[in-house]
């Protein structure tokens, strides 16, 4: 299953941290997140539930970019 989700970051960097930590987080199968138009494109793996590995990507990210954020 695939979802898009609205983000709030501030550079280009800052997404590619956030899109590292998301590839990284159990549940997600891959992750792109794209700064300029500010969406999280997530692949999950199969049988996830998505409203709860959402809320781990988010925890992921903001040990990265603490003012970075994912509306679910």
């Amino acid at each position: 299953m695939k979802k898009t989700y609205k983000i709030e970051v501030d550079c280009a960097n800052c997404a590619n941290k956030m899109e590292i930590a998301a590839k990284n987080t159990a549940g997600v199968k891959d992750a792109v997140v794209n700064f300029m138009t500010q969406k999280m494109n997530v692949e999950f793996e199969d049988g996830q539930d998505a409203a709860a590995v959402m809320k781990e990507v988010l925890k992921n990210c903001k040990k990265v970019e603490s003012d970075c954020e994912i509306f679910l």
